[in-house]
């Protein structure tokens, strides 16, 4: 049974300050435990049902950190989730470690976004098109926001991010920087080299001036109707799949 101190601990971790302040983030939902439990990270509690028990026993069993067995409703005042009738694990959070990139690979550079949703979906892209590292500026949503987490469904056990001063980092870079505009190279043609940065920029402002400068290739992913955008997460599928191609 979970206390009430152990539901107060655990609902603090919604809050950034409490997250820094603890080192520690909140997972929940069957999928999303499932994946943390077959990862590298450090688990510190893990609530789960008598139902989830059964169905994942063997992958629990590994486990270092014995599962306590506790109620649906128990998980739900605890969490996030309206309905959690599976598991809830806080973990350790990973510290910030620069990220580089070999010959044949491509990191994301996402430039202030500030949308939990946005930043999930970005992170589940970058999964499906094997893209294993994100360079995020620091007023990027946090990674460990509940809300990012939840929306991964998972893809933040295998995608990396660090979290610096974007035009530091990318101004002793010699990859290609690519970055999404208006009006710039049709993405549907462009030939993308071996291995580069392709920034992303904010939801309503797109990429920022100062970082605009470090960009050595302005790509556009053309317009064919009358919409003003496109989501965040949506160019950023758009361009992994012309990069995959």
């Amino acid at each position: 049974m979970l206390s009430k101190n152990q539901i107060k601990y655990i609902n603090s971790l919604q809050q950034k300050k409490f997250r820094q302040e603890y080192q520690s983030f909140v997972v929940e939902g069957a999928k999303s435990v499932v994946e943390l439990l077959s990862s590298d990270f450090e688990l510190e509690s893990l609530y789960v049902t008598e139902d989830f028990y059964k169905e994942t026993k063997p992958l629990l069993d590994k486990q270092p950190l014995r599962a306590e067995i506790v109620g649906q409703a128990e998980l739900e005042k605890a969490g996030t989730f309206s309905s959690n009738n599976a598991a809830l694990a806080v973990a350790k959070i990973k510290s910030n470690q620069e990220l580089l990139l070999n010959d044949t690979e491509y990191a994301l550079v996402l430039d202030e976004i500030r949308d939990p949703g946005n930043l999930g979906t970005i992170i589940r892209i970058a999964d499906w098109y094997g893209i294993q590292k994100i360079i995020c500026s620091e007023g990027t949503v946090d990674l460990y926001n509940p809300k990012v987490i939840s929306s991964t469904m998972g893809s933040f056990t295998r995608v990396s991010l660090f979290y610096t001063d974007l035009v530091k980092y990318l101004k002793g870079q010699e990859k290609p920087i690519y970055g999404a505009f208006l009006d710039s190279e049709n993405v549907h043609t462009l030939n993308f080299a071996p291995s580069g940065y392709i920034i992303i920029g904010n939801e309503a402002n797109g990429i920022s001036e100062a970082v605009e400068e470090v960009v050595t290739h302005k790509i556009t992913i053309p317009r064919f109707g009358g919409a003003e955008s496109l989501n965040a997460g949506i160019a950023t599928a758009v361009i992994c799949d012309n990069l995959r191609r």
